[in-house]
């Protein structure tokens, strides 16, 4: 899919056919467009967690409620470890959560080319999650997603409402 095509398509999918499961290549393809983000410093202070197996995603799907979350047959969650980001000097910015948002895009957009749905979510609970997966003490996780394809009835291409050029972007 050319670029800009793929970054319109892109859009929050909140209708998942849970009898459709993706084949494990593709994951793995979406896995891999995760490994090659940038990060600061290239520290790649992540792991990324694609869950599948019906034992973890039902301890997954306890940390958010929404039913359409539920039928999702995967859920992607980008954990990373603060003590291995970069961190600017001049004031102690941590990057872990820009990393971890430029990888969790990168695959994203590769879920998206491969015809699937996501849908960024922060508002889980972060220690149901932290507990149901058993992350280490140190690792954070600031959004997940689930992955899938959306339901044949679901309704995909509406336009999207975003500001005008000229309110968000200017050349100097």
């Amino acid at each position: 899919m050319e670029f800009y095509d793929l970054i319109r398509k892109r859009e929050s999918v909140r209708s998942y056919d849970p009898d459709r499961e993706v084949d494990r290549g593709i994951l793995e393809k979406i896995l891999e467009a995760g490994r090659l983000a940038p990060s600061a410093a290239n520290n790649q202070p992540w792991r990324f967690l694609m869950i599948s197996s019906p034992e973890m995603l039902n301890k997954v799907r306890k940390c958010y409620q929404r039913e359409w979350f539920h039928d999702a047959p995967h859920v992607l969650v980008v954990a990373g470890n603060k003590n291995d980001a970069w961190v600017r000097e001049q004031d102690g910015y941590n990057a872990v959560e820009t990393d971890l948002t430029i990888a969790l895009d990168y695959m994203i957009l590769a879920a998206t080319n491969e015809g699937l749905g996501t849908c960024w979510i922060a508002a889980f609970d972060p220690q149901c999650l932290h507990s149901a997966l058993g992350l280490n003490a140190d690792e954070v996780v600031y959004t997940i997603t689930p992955i899938g394809y959306p339901r044949s009835d679901y309704k995909t291409g509406r336009e999207k409402q975003r500001k005008s050029f000229d309110d968000v972007a200017e050349i100097i």
